[in-house]
């Protein structure tokens, strides 16, 4: 245990300023507070937090931040208060002890939904001051270290598994790299023990077959580099378990087939010393082609700079090495705490606007619906490797490993990402969906009359993306309904004999449970509410008065102006075109209000309106747009019956072609000696276009039928 002088002492090491009264005062302070408290060692639970504040001393980290990690559990298992830590500690260290404090007293409905909601409230505190972070990243140190003392088998695999799937990113966000690999190779112990323990039986073995390879492998690269005139400090090491089983399952390879298990590191004096370095490494040994990583000239976003290259090295053994300077050395190791370690004077106060992203996390939380979401977005973006782009002006865009040009435009600011129509790479134009590659230069092209697909969910990498977009969606979703609900209750109630302008509809909310006009309205558009339950909670006697009610078919009064327009190929969230029929504008349309989904149009003739609701209520009088053909191309389906000859496929698609529609898809539905069936789906602008396709493909010789497919 570390006695009171003791934890004095290595803060005075590296601070000689230290307010070694603030230190006593909160060394007693826990130490009262958690009492007779035990953890599940058996250990008095005071040895926790002093532990806790221990990792923070070898971090150097202010004398605010190591009474933060003595008092972090206070708040949240002890009996003192938030005005008690103030009063005695100051405003600064209350905050941060708030802001580490878990929050895990909500009435939640499940682990998930809690881990989610304590991890969304933690992001929010790390934001205003990133020291939060550190003492929560020792304090999960400190329980892994200790998590065998827990005898619940599956409460240490869920401990395990969201120190790697949240913590150990999060130090490597913060480049706090010798935490993160402690971190995952304590965690790996409890996930998966077998494939630990058969790795590092294979290391043990390696290492006494080829005995001390590491230090005659160093020894030669210091050699080499003292030939060439450079001052260098090399050490090598064995990477962890859980790196190497990480690469196994990432390359799909075995241990056997990985040739660069050991890495090494080259400190030397500046910048200059770095390349020089890089040179007498590839001029001394042949370098493996595409391991080469320039991180001084692209530092990664948390600030992390080396050049990484491998080689076929001393005794034909293919190595890493990582070549740097001391203060890159620092910020390697120790990421954000190398500001105070390496800093003599008190340093610059380091908040979440300092790091981008953190913004990115922040922004993704306010874009989520729900704290599972926005867990779910955050991990997206933690657990990615990362992709270097730039733009055209030559600013560095940080993307997750397979990231796209949407990505890219969301990543340089949320409205560029809305009206993305295109993109250029590297001077060419390129689909939305083309996989981004290290030094790419993207330009987004954009237009103002665009706004995101819920196409593209499915298409982008980052967390940032996804959550924009849904967040997006959500909102046009909301507007649309609101429209769609506003036009289904007024054409219900001229129906009935009503006028909705005399209506305030606060009758039908309260009485199907809504919390306003709006959102019963919603309900309606989205088809869970229907307009007979509109009319027969605003009017109770309404199911009594049946007669008033005009006829499903019977035409309104004006039934043009009454009937809904559908507009081109995309008409929005609520309002969807039947992927059974096709429909295109010129054909004859209905509406179905389907559950969940809005309306959902059919051609008058769909084979699917068969089975659809018997509900006349749900059945809508649609119609297209005058402009609906130019609003983009639309799908539809037909069947060609062609002679089986050589060419005959050429000329129908060349044909189709000349006569400016677009196939996308074909399959053959029966094949003989004589002739051939295909279905063909195809774009076209509206149903004058598809006839003259269909009047043109029935002209070739080689056809005998073509129908259109309503089915």
């Amino acid at each position: 245990m570390i006695r009171q002088y003791e934890l004095v002492e290595r803060v005075r090491a590296y601070d000689p300023n230290v307010d070694e009264n603030l230190l006593d005062r909160a060394y007693v302070f826990s130490m009262r507070a958690h009492g007779a408290q035990k953890r599940a060692s058996g250990d008095p639970y005071f040895l926790h937090p002093l532990e806790v504040a221990g990792i923070l001393t070898d971090m150097r980290l202010d004398d605010a931040t190591i009474v933060t990690g003595l008092l972090h559990d206070t708040l949240e298992d002890t009996v003192a208060t938030y005005e008690e830590v103030e009063s005695l500690f100051g405003v600064e260290v209350a905050q941060l002890v708030d802001g580490v404090t878990k929050l895990s007293k909500l009435e939640l409905s499940s682990e998930d939904a809690k881990q989610a909601e304590n991890f969304r409230k933690f992001v929010l505190a790390m934001s205003k001051d990133i020291r939060v972070l550190l003492v929560k990243l020792a304090d999960r140190l400190h329980n892994m270290r200790t998590l065998h003392f827990i005898k619940n088998a599956d409460k240490r695999r869920r401990i395990a598994l969201e120190t790697v799937e949240i913590y150990a990113p999060l130090a490597e966000r913060i480049g706090m790299q010798a935490m993160k690999t402690e971190l995952e190779d304590l965690a790996f112990l409890y996930l998966n023990p077998d494939a630990r323990e058969s790795i590092v039986t294979r290391l043990n073995f390696l290492t006494e077959k080829a005995g001390n390879v590491q230090g005659r492998i160093t020894y030669e690269l210091e050699e080499r580099l003292k030939r060439a005139g450079l001052k260098a400090e090399v050490f090598g090491r064995q990477k962890q378990p859980y790196s190497i089983w990480r690469k196994m399952q990432r390359d799909n390879v075995n241990f056997e087939q990985l040739s660069d298990v050991m890495a090494f590191r080259v400190i030397v004096e500046d910048d200059d010393a770095c390349y020089r370095a890089l040179g007498v490494a590839h001029s001394e040994w042949r370098a493996v082609p595409g391991r080469f990583k320039d991180f001084i000239s692209n530092p990664k976003p948390n600030n992390y700079s080396s050049l990484h290259t491998t080689v076929l090295g001393p005794e034909q053994q293919r190595i890493e090495i990582q070549i740097r300077t001391r203060d890159m050395h620092a910020i390697a190791t120790y990421g954000v705490a190398a500001h105070w370690r390496y800093k003599q004077q008190t340093p610059q106060k380091l908040d979440g606007s300092q790091f981008g992203w953190l913004r990115h996390m922040i922004e993704m939380l306010e874009n989520a619906e729900s704290p599972e979401e926005f867990l779910e977005h955050t991990k997206i973006d933690l657990y990615s490797d990362q992709v270097f782009c730039f733009t055209p002006k030559g600013d560095l865009i940080t993307l997750p490993r397979g990231a796209t040009p949407i990505d890219f435009a969301y990543m340089v600011h949320t409205d560029v990402g809305h009206t993305t129509v295109g993109a250029k790479v590297n001077g060419t134009m390129v689909p939305l969906s083309t996989e981004l590659n290290n030094g790419d230069q993207v330009e987004i092209v954009r237009s103002r009359a665009q706004t995101p697909s819920p196409a593209w969910e499915g298409i982008v990498a980052s967390g940032r993306a996804r959550a924009a977009i849904r967040r997006f969606l959500r909102s046009q979703g909301r507007s649309e309904y609101l429209e769609l609900g506003q036009k289904l209750v007024e054409r219900a109630f001229i129906r009935a004999g009503y006028n909705l302008r005399d209506q305030t509809l606060e009758p039908a909310s309260k009485a199907l449970g809504e919390k306003s006009v709006d959102d019963l309205l919603i309900e309606v558009g989205r088809g869970n509410i229907t307009v007979r339950q509109v009319l027969e909670a605003e009017f109770p006697g309404e199911k009594n008065r049946r007669d008033r009610r005009r006829k499903i078919d019977d035409p309104l009064p004006g039934d043009g102006p009454y009937a809904i327009p559908v507009s081109g190929a995309n008409p929005g969230v609520a309002m969807t075109l039947g992927t059974c029929c096709h429909p295109v504008p010129g054909d004859r349309i209905v509406g179905v209000v389907t559950p969940g989904k809005g309306v959902v149009v059919h051609t008058i003739d769909c084979e699917a309106l068969g089975s659809a609701t018997e509900d006349p209520d749900a059945w809508l009088n649609l119609s297209w747009e005058p402009d609906a053909a130019r609003h983009g191309y639309h799908l539809a389906s037909i069947e060609v019956r062609s002679q089986n000859e050589p060419g005959a496929l050429g000329k129908i698609s060349t044909l189709i072609g000349k006569n400016h529609g677009n196939i996308t898809n074909l399959k053959l539905t029966e094949r003989t000696m004589r002739v051939f069936a295909m279905l063909i789906d195809l774009e076209v602008q509206d149903v004058k276009h598809l006839t003259e396709i269909i009047a043109a493909l029935r002209t070739l010789t080689v056809v005998e039928t073509v129908d259109r497919v309503r089915s």
